[in-house]
């Protein structure tokens, strides 16, 4: 068993929209990301994505609004659901997802993560 310390784990990268695992159970990843900006709007058609901010604030714009969420609290984004996150400042993230589940969903550009670095 591994005691995990988030602060040392954000500390070993400093890239945007990145994530890299730090962890793995029953199928899922915890993952760790910087954001800064805007993404790209997109959905997972197989996976609920949550996103806990460690830091900083994020704004998930969705088709019938956006929902705020600060440092200390987290928001699932449902499967199937179109969504945008953006970071007007850095914010610090741990992803929740099913292993598969591709950071830009369905779509492909170039901020696409493949073969995602384990730290």
């Amino acid at each position: 068993m591994n005691v995990v310390n988030l602060a040392e784990k954000f500390a070993l990268f400093s890239d945007h929209w990145r994530p890299r695992i730090v962890g793995e159970l029953n199928g899922q990843q915890v993952k760790l990301a910087r954001l800064k900006g805007e993404f790209v709007w997109h959905h997972h058609d197989d996976a609920d994505e949550l996103f806990y901010v460690v830091r900083g604030t994020l704004r998930m714009m969705l088709p019938d609004g956006e929902a705020r969420v600060a440092a200390g609290e987290f928001v699932i984004v449902p499967r199937g659901v179109d969504h945008l996150p953006v970071a007007d400042d850095e914010v610090l993230v741990l992803l929740f997802e099913p292993a598969a589940t591709r950071n830009t969903g369905n779509v492909e550009n170039d901020r696409t993560a493949t073969d995602l670095e384990r730290i």
